[in-house]
């Protein structure tokens, strides 16, 4: 099988009916039977389960995992990437703001490298509308302190589209011990450090109505989970075990899952 691309999802019934039917039409078309969408179903409390079971009963391609606890974006990909029998497996978000073309284009381009990543901020991608002052200046803040801990040259670690070769997924994405707000930079870092090229391109992206993203809460809380990595890569590990006690309960409130 050529492609698998997972979709994780917590408590999404009123959008990802629509992202199946995009990527499902677009996909199949394009790969016939050579891919697979598996939905990663995590600690839902709507009909989301349901939606994809509704869609399972006309696409053999359409798989689906589902976990009643909340165990966060990054656990619900590891989850579904368990399934994953594609030779390139990637994962992308429920809400459709990443287009399918726009998914099919890492594949197109991930060329050598063991790991692509969509990106909203390198010139030619389009981001429609366009993001407020307050988002821009929270995702600049975040990037310039992941460039300085963890010296990743990348533009957005956190946009949602993301593709990796099977050998790369395999090496890397099984031991990342971080689901939530690090687990995006937990990944990138793990695979720089394995020594796979990471490649970046421009990305079309739509900010979609529904987020449960909240700027204030959510920009403490992304700070307080990339310090705790880079005490988890530094001689400093110890410290975690009181970090955890003191900020744990704030860095848990993952708005994908719980």
């Amino acid at each position: 099988m050529k492609l698998s691309i997972v979709v994780p999802a917590y408590n999404e019934e009123s959008r990802i009916g629509g992202m199946l039917d995009a990527y499902l039409a677009y996909f199949t078309e394009r790969y016939g039977g050579d891919y697979e969408l598996i939905v990663s179903v995590n600690g839902s409390t709507d009909a989301t389960e349901e939606a994809v079971r509704q869609r399972q009963q006309a696409s053999a391609q359409l798989r689906m995992t589902v976990d009643p606890r909340p165990i966060g974006k990054g656990g619900a990909i590891m989850a579904g990437g368990r399934l994953a029998q594609g030779d390139y497996i990637g994962f992308v978000d429920a809400d459709g703001a990443t287009p399918p073309f726009a998914f099919d284009d890492l594949l197109k381009q991930i060329g050598d490298a063991g790991l692509i990543i969509a990106s909203r901020r390198l010139p030619g991608a389009v981001v429609q509308p366009r993001p407020t002052y307050k988002r821009r200046m929270a995702s600049r803040l975040f990037n310039g302190l992941v460039r300085l801990f963890f010296r990743l040259n990348i533009t957005d670690t956190q946009c949602g589209a993301k593709l990796m070769t099977a050998v790369a997924w395999r090496t890397i994405v099984p031991y990342i011990g971080l689901t939530r707000w690090a687990f995006d930079v937990d990944m990138l870092f793990k695979t720089r450090r394995a020594h796979f090229q990471i490649k970046e391109i421009p990305t079309t992206w739509s900010d979609m109505a529904g987020s449960k993203l909240r700027i204030y809460r959510a920009s403490l809380q992304m700070f307080l989970a990339i310090c705790r990595l880079r005490l988890l890569y530094s001689p400093f590990r110890w410290v975690v075990a009181g970090y955890d006690r003191l900020l744990g309960r704030v860095i848990k409130l993952d708005p994908f899952g719980g």
